[in-house]
């Protein structure tokens, strides 16, 4: 069953509530961590904590749980709600204050901790790969706001992905401000074309997922050519395959970009291959 922890206590969906003068909610000031177990285990938890202290410190917002006990919470939430498998949602927040922005005013951040499920498409989509169209609204520029800090502002994600639905599509790739490809609505982006395996640099702007980063692992396991580079919307309609990946969408792959089918309009064999990678990865614990 859904559990939450939250400020030290242990509660359920309906009796988790903050504050509605929380800077997390009135400004987006906070940051958050996504997480998934398989089979029970918390897949590469190490490097999502990292990543959460990391987003943390880089905002100056000092998590007033030592790193360790946050994973032995994480792992008790685990225990507590039964799943076994989940998906696991950190928040840390400025914390209650006044409706001024001056954080001096949020004596103490709010932390909180989720244990829950999530599926983003049904798993037919999963089967038949997605429908993607190009939005309008591009990622924030990355010298506004570091996209390696994973805050909880997310509203370009949101209205792009607005347009997606609007659209009748699955999903949506954004560009930066440049017109280069960046990453999905909360994933980031392969391509594949001829054998090579290319996706955006981490200094494009993109957020560098903990997914990408085993998927990348894979690749080089199996010794696939590979390049991180800058892409642009006509790499994507002409790849022999594309696919996203990322923490709540796992591996996807993509048939279609502005109704461009791309590659055969499936998933391709390397594609398959590294899904099938993945999931023998995750089951393993690694």
């Amino acid at each position: 069953m859904p559990i939450v922890w939250l400020n030290g206590e242990w509660l359920d969906r309906s009796s988790a509530m903050i504050s509605v003068y929380d800077h997390g909610l009135l400004y987006g000031d906070g940051v958050f961590e996504g997480m998934r177990a398989y089979e029970g285990r918390i897949f590469r938890m190490d490097e999502h904590l990292d990543r959460l202290y990391d987003s943390a410190h880089a905002i100056k917002l000092d998590i007033p749980v030592p790193r360790e006990e946050f994973g032995e919470i994480t792992r008790e939430g685990m225990r507590r709600s039964g799943l076994q498998s989940a998906y696991l949602r950190h928040v840390v927040t400025r914390g209650v204050g006044d409706l001024g922005f001056d954080p001096r005013k949020c004596e103490k951040p709010t932390v909180i901790m989720i244990v829950d499920d999530i599926r983003l498409w049904p798993r037919e989509v999963y089967e038949r790969g997605l429908r993607v169209v190009t939005a309008a609204t591009p990622i924030p520029h990355r010298e506004a706001l570091s996209p390696r800090t994973k805050s909880l502002n997310y509203l370009s994600h949101i209205l792009a992905r607005i347009e997606g639905i609007e659209a009748g599509a699955d999903e949506v790739l954004m560009l930066d401000s440049a017109g280069s490809v960046a990453e999905g609505s909360g994933q980031n982006l392969f391509v594949v074309k001829n054998g090579m395996v290319r996706t955006p640099p981490a200094y494009a702007g993109i957020l560098k997922g903990v997914t990408r980063d085993a998927v990348i692992e894979l690749i080089a396991e199996a010794g696939l050519p590979f390049r991180e580079e800058m892409l642009n919307r006509y790499d994507v309609y002409t790849a022999d395959e594309a696919f996203l990946t990322g923490t709540a969408a796992e591996l996807i792959a993509l048939r279609q970009l502005d109704g461009r089918i791309i590659g055969g309009g499936a998933m391709g064999p390397i594609t398959r291959a590294l899904l099938e990678k993945f999931q023998q990865l995750v089951r393993a614990g690694a």
